[in-house]
């Protein structure tokens, strides 16, 4: 079981929850993201779990291979690590975004395209996010509205609380609003095309790029009734949130010890705390799961028992 050092990441848009939410100091205000367990190159988290304390995340798999991520998972990837976990905090609206699906990606030389998930922690009052098309548009009707300010009027907008599960496959157009708190789970990719930014200027006075037409081609311009996941937690039981080609993904909510079978299971599997506070017991070794914190099981490891009052989320590839 491997725990890595954040990556902290100025915004913008960033608030000042997720230093305190890890009990950890931070180097500077507006923190908007913690990159937790990351093979993104140039951003790769560093173990600090002996006896893997000092490696990045790519050169553990580059050196642990399938008994790191998975016999399956190594044909498939390589010595890239296929997922991306973060924490977001939003103090102000994030822009209006979407992602490249897989198709469209490898189009542009693009390895990957990206779809997510989120989570929310508990977030603001009346805390809203958009997700997902509520009313039918073409792609010169999407260009108009962009230009006019008004393409907020065709996204869904929801209210959040904590709890609350939302998945966005590629091209599914979003947006983070202020006082959203979450977990993030994702494609290893950066690729971001952002449609909007409701006309705000950079610390320089300057506009933030936007990528009106690579968006309009990454869109998916289907309408559906409900872009929010449904499901029911009961506590000690696992609830499924997400199964795709990408990651599954469930929620545990534990108040008496857990063994979590992973013996048929071809993958590595990554825990993330979200509430309250765990302990790990797998190979004769004990690590903490704490609300804020992420812990990276090998494909190797077959069974982890999970003791305390804790929250987390699971997911694998």
């Amino acid at each position: 079981m491997i725990k890595f050092k954040p990556l902290l990441k100025q915004t913008l848009w960033g608030g000042n929850r997720i230093a305190p939410f890890k009990h950890i100091e931070a180097p500077f205000d507006n923190v908007g993201e913690s990159w937790e367990i990351s093979g993104v190159k140039g951003n790769e988290t560093v173990a600090v779990t002996e006896p893997y304390a000092g490696k990045s995340l790519n050169e553990l798999v580059a050196e642990m291979k399938e008994c790191l991520v998975g016999k399956d998972n190594y044909r498939r990837f390589g010595n890239e690590f296929p997922l991306l976990v973060k924490f977001i905090d939003a103090q102000k609206d994030l822009s209006i975004q979407v992602h490249p699906n897989d198709e469209l990606a490898r189009k542009k030389g693009l390895p990957h395209g990206k779809t997510e998930m989120w989570y929310l922690m508990e977030s603001a009052p009346k805390a809203r996010l958009l997700s997902g098309l509520k009313k039918k548009i073409t792609p010169e009707q999407y260009a108009r509205m962009v230009a006019d300010d008004t393409i907020c009027d065709a996204i869904a907008s929801y209210e959040v609380s904590e709890g609350d599960v939302f998945f966005l496959p590629g091209g599914r157009i979003h947006s983070i609003g202020a006082g959203c708190f979450l977990a993030e789970i994702q494609q290893t990719s950066d690729t971001t095309y952002r449609i909007y930014d409701f006309k705000r200027r950079d610390k320089d006075g300057h506009f933030r790029q936007l990528h009106t037409q690579e968006a309009a081609e990454a869109i998916d311009y289907t309408v559906h009734d409900n872009h929010k996941t449904n499901y029911e937690l009961h506590k000690n039981e696992p609830a499924e949130l997400v199964s795709c080609p990408y990651f599954t993904t469930a929620l545990y909510d534990l108040d008496e010890p857990m063994t979590l079978d992973y013996s048929e299971l071809d993958s590595f599997v990554i825990l993330v705390g979200v509430k309250g506070q765990g302990v790990l017991k797998a190979d004769g070794q004990e690590l903490s799961l704490n609300a804020g914190e992420c812990v990276l099981i090998p494909a190797s490891t077959t069974q982890v028992v999970v003791e305390g009052k804790v929250r987390f989320l699971e997911t694998y590839v």
